[in-house]
């Protein structure tokens, strides 16, 4: 597809969010202070094939407002369903950008991600479809890859720049989570599954941070944060459940979570502009860690001197 088509579908559909509702007159009058019109202004039969277009590629519907003549993005009320069409608006829009700054190419520093393409295709087909799949995985904690694992694929996240598949394990009977990067092999197969009644992939992990989970109940956690790390905490919340009191040199944080590995690790990587108040067993572990890694210095060494 063109590149200028793409960036006329992200305009419009930029535009539409930016001003919730717009009918037709007002959005051909805007158009036509975009740089994309050439100063034309934009032709209902050229609006329709858009909107068309936009709803086949990105999957976002422009409907209309038959008592106002107003056209809006249609939501189905989800979140997920708004986060996803945001991320997809959002990562067009960067990827429109880089493409047309080829003379600032070695101004534009990306920071490497492991490619999903290859697989995340097939998942998605096997979900669509409701279909197991089988694949050779190469964990971390194995010496050697493990072949032949099949999971019935339940839904797929991104974290942390990664995507994953998260789905039940038929050998263990337990739901678990797969790294699209360390997966090699994979294929549909024929036999077919059934979501459990009252499963909700959004509810999956809504009590922890991450793409690990566990079993324990969730907890409240507090933490307490200097200015300086407040803000960014502010800005980039931790989770959905958090809730800040502001004291004169420090903040603390609240929020209810489940102690998880991806939530201890993204606590220790604040280093000493955090510290841990509640609970108790939280605390201990994240010291515990501290105390670890430091004891991989050794401070006697002559080779700091």
């Amino acid at each position: 597809m063109a590149r200028n088509t793409i960036a006329k579908y992200i305009w419009i559909v930029d535009t539409l969010e930016r001003y919730g509702a717009l009918s037709l007159e007002q959005l051909s009058n805007l158009w036509r202070k975009s740089p994309l019109s050439n100063g034309e202004p934009l032709a209902r039969r050229s609006f329709y094939n858009f909107r068309s277009g936009i709803a086949d590629t990105m999957g976002i519907d422009i409907e209309l407002n038959r008592s106002t003549f107003e056209y809006y993005i249609a939501s189905d009320g989800s979140k997920t369903a708004s986060k996803r069409q945001q991320w997809l608006l959002d990562a067009m829009s960067i990827s429109g950008m880089v493409t047309s700054s080829g003379d600032l190419s070695s101004r534009i520093l990306l920071e490497y991600v492991p490619s999903a393409r290859e697989f995340l295709p097939v998942i998605i087909d096997a979900m669509r479809s409701n279909h197991r799949i089988q694949f050779t995985y190469k964990s971390y904690k194995r010496v050697n890859p493990q072949p032949g694992i099949v999971i019935e694929p339940y839904f797929v996240k991104i974290f942390h720049q990664l995507w994953y598949v998260i789905g039940l394990n038929r050998a263990d009977k337990v739901i678990k989570t797969y790294s699209l990067d360390r997966m090699s092999q994979v294929m549909i197969l024929n036999k077919k599954f059934k979501i459990p009644r009252g499963f909700v992939p959004e509810e999956f992990f809504d009590d922890c941070y991450g793409i690990t989970t566990n079993q324990d109940e969730p907890k409240r956690i507090v933490i307490k944060a200097e200015p300086t790390q407040a803000k960014y905490l502010r800005a980039l919340p931790l989770h959905h459940s958090q809730q800040e009191e502001i004291h004169d040199n420090y903040s603390i944080f609240t929020y209810r979570m489940r102690n998880t590995y991806d939530l201890r690790e993204r606590l220790l990587s604040h280093g000493s502009s955090i510290e841990v108040l509640q609970p108790p067993e939280l605390k201990a572990q994240i010291v515990g860690e501290m105390k670890r890694a430091l004891d991989n210095y050794n401070i006697n060494d002559n080779s700091l001197t």
